[in-house]
């Protein structure tokens, strides 16, 4: 489903990504896992097409097609979804609206409006959400908690065919971590994929992980099964620097 090739990125004139590769296939679960700053937001912005920034060599492939003449949007319509690690509030759109106006535009096709209220309801209700917050403005007086679920109830809404998922369970308590994991769950499928960056193995506790990449300075030093994940819980990244 996802295919990237020897990819070197860069912000400005700083490199961040230093000849990256990662192949990802559908119905897979893959987790990277890396301390702050080693690039892994930038690899998931790149996937997404941020105009920040600049792939100065190497390819991105998603069903065979390549992404880099893509705008954001076309990336999205094609079935990419990105959720951020810090959501961004946006005055003047309910929740509802947008929801609805992004599942039109992806499929093309006219949604009835009494008809997406009710299924948007019964996923907020499995999440835990006020039913409430459909009406007020996107992320607008949301708490972080808030945000994030916010973030897989437009997983849930839009079901993509390819979920980026950056640090969504990162400030959440345990309950919500729960509440976020399990709605992920619900969404993965083998038709679809994901692609998870997290530090707290607790999202991934209803998910089969079917890889793990550890990400330094730009690019994976090392890959392998759930494992991995234990590994970095108990001994950290010191042993994969020395390792790279």
């Amino acid at each position: 489903m996802l295919e990237i090739k020897n990819l070197y990125v860069k912000a400005g004139e700083k490199e961040i990504l230093r000849g990256l590769n990662l192949s990802v296939g559908k119905g897979e679960v893959h987790v990277i896992l890396g301390p702050n700053g080693s690039g892994k937001s930038t690899l998931m912005n790149v996937i997404m097409g941020h105009p920040k920034y600049e792939i100065t060599s190497g390819e991105i492939f998603f069903e065979g097609e390549d992404l880099t003449a893509l705008k954001t949007f076309e990336r999205a319509r094609r079935g990419i979804f990105l959720s951020f690690q810090t959501p961004e509030e946006i005055p003047g759109i309910t929740v509802e609206n947008m929801l609805r106006t992004a599942k039109q535009a992806i499929s093309g096709e006219k949604i009835k409006i009494l008809q997406f209220r009710k299924e948007l309801r019964a996923i907020m209700s499995e999440l835990k959400i006020n039913p409430e917050y459909a009406s007020r403005y996107m992320n607008v007086g949301f708490s972080g908690g808030e945000k994030k679920r916010n973030e897989i109830l437009q997983l849930l809404v839009l079901n993509p065919k390819l979920a980026l998922l950056d640090e969504t369970d990162s400030g959440l308590d345990v309950d919500a971590v729960e509440i976020v994991s399990g709605g992920v769950a619900k969404f993965h499928n083998e038709n679809n994929s994901c692609v998870i960056i997290t530090h707290n193995a607790q999202i991934l506790k209803h998910l089969p992980v079917n890889r793990a990449h550890i990400f330094l300075s730009g690019r994976i030093v090392k890959s392998g099964g759930a494992e991995l994940v234990s590994e970095v819980s108990e001994h950290g990244y010191a042993p994969y620097e020395v390792e790279s």
